[in-house]
């Protein structure tokens, strides 16, 4: 597992690398691409979760590591193209899918800043239903956006961490969202990547 460095490795742009293909699930209503993870029924549950400004709002598919590469600097840098409340959504190679809300356009900080607001959450597949966990108001760790990391939630540990390679990842209790592991386990393989914008946009 890699960890976070003072300077960004120039080598994790545009990788050509891709992982194995998926079949992805048919457009839903409203989603202007196909996302690898989001199922009518984790739709509907993303629905009665997202803030109220962004209901019959566009999808808009910013990033997949399987469509633009495994880089998270195209991921920062797709992520400028619009504005607005965000799901940043994984999936591990044993099925789990889980992820959080995050704002975009997502700005890396030179120092361990936090962003976010109370609406941020994280979420999980992995104990069967989809589930939710919103800040405890413990900490404003909300997430960490950096050049080479992206992280949800603080107070000892993360609840997702994201490294530069975008090929694995860990998960673990945090004091932000008094989450569990959202993963099978608390380091895994990714199986792709996602940035679905939720927008005002009329595309």
């Amino acid at each position: 597992m890699s960890k976070s460095k003072d300077l960004l490795n120039d080598k994790s742009d545009d990788k050509d690398e891709q992982h194995s293909p998926t079949t992805p699930n048919k457009p839903l209503p409203n989603f202007t691409d196909h996302s690898t993870f989001i199922s009518p029924e984790l739709n509907d549950f993303f629905e009665s979760c997202l803030p109220n400004i962004t209901k019959g709002c566009q999808r808009v598919l910013l990033y997949s590591s399987m469509k633009h590469g495994i880089s998270l600097r195209t991921l920062l840098r797709n992520s400028a193209k619009l504005s607005g409340p965000g799901l940043l959504i994984v999936g591990d190679t044993q099925g789990a899918v889980f992820g959080g809300l995050v704002f975009c356009p997502l700005k890396p900080t030179f120092k361990r800043r936090y962003q976010g607001t109370n609406q941020t959450f994280v979420f999980t597949t992995v104990y069967g239903q989809p589930r939710l966990f919103r800040p405890t108001g413990v900490n404003r760790y909300y997430y960490l956006c950096l050049n080479d990391l992206v992280a949800l939630g603080g107070g000892g540990s993360s609840a997702l961490c994201l490294d530069e390679d975008l090929l694995t990842g860990t998960s673990a209790p945090c004091d932000t969202f008094g989450n569990m592991c959202l993963a099978h386990t608390s380091e895994f393989e990714l199986k792709n990547v996602e940035v679905m914008l939720t927008t005002e946009v009329n595309l």
